[in-house]
């Protein structure tokens, strides 16, 4: 029998210059990657609280990075590298290859404002309960978290990442193949400089 649920958390190496670029305007290229760094921690205590399954750390563009083997090493997760030419390739690979041994897969990022265990637990709540699919939305139009109960061929094929489009086309893509999902509540990313002042604001 496949163990219950696979999490997978998706972060960059926090390298200076290289993430949240649009914060760099704001806070310089360190205190943005270790913004990125802060942020990435904490949706893996929120995974790691929930206690829904193993949870894996994808880095991109590999897991050498130094902080993803302290987090390794701190929390006694697994590492693995993503792997494809765009972001939609990355998730179906990484989503796929935890199919194989898991009877479910949840997938997130780490830009998260304030993750917590709820995400998780409300997610393999949906997937245990009869939905192939599971979204999280974002206030930007995307979704901050996935999770699939089988591989889904053409989901994440040509879509257009990083607009407002992507969650509304990935729910009619579902209906499509007629899937069964369950949306969970609007959720937000810190990405721009008006995240980060709200963000700032609530953390003060």
């Amino acid at each position: 029998m496949k163990p219950p649920i696979s999490v997978m958390l998706f972060a960059k190496a926090p390298v200076p210059g290289t993430v949240k670029t649009r914060l760099i305007p704001v806070l310089g290229a360190e205190a943005a990657a270790q913004l990125a760094e802060r942020l990435a921690e904490q949706t893996l205590e929120a995974a790691l609280a929930s206690q829904v399954g193993p949870v894996s750390l994808w880095g991109s563009p590999d897991a050498a990075h130094p902080f993803f083997r302290k987090m390794q090493a701190r929390y006694g997760i697994t590492l693995e590298s993503q792997e494809g030419a765009d972001v939609g390739v990355r998730m179906e690979h990484a989503l796929n290859r935890a199919l194989r041994s898991h009877a479910a897969a949840i997938l997130t990022g780490t830009d998260l404002w304030h993750p917590s265990p709820a995400l998780f637990t409300d997610a393999a709540r949906a997937l245990t309960t009869g939905a192939t699919a599971v979204l999280a939305p974002s206030v930007d139009g995307g979704y901050v978290l996935i999770g699939l109960t089988r591989p889904i061929p053409g989901l994440f094929r040509e879509m257009a990442w990083g607009t407002e489009r992507v969650c509304r086309e990935t729910v009619q893509r579902l209906e499509a193949r007629d899937c069964p999902f369950v949306m969970l509540p609007l959720h937000r990313d810190l990405d721009t400089p008006e995240d980060y002042a709200a963000w700032r604001s609530t953390n003060e």
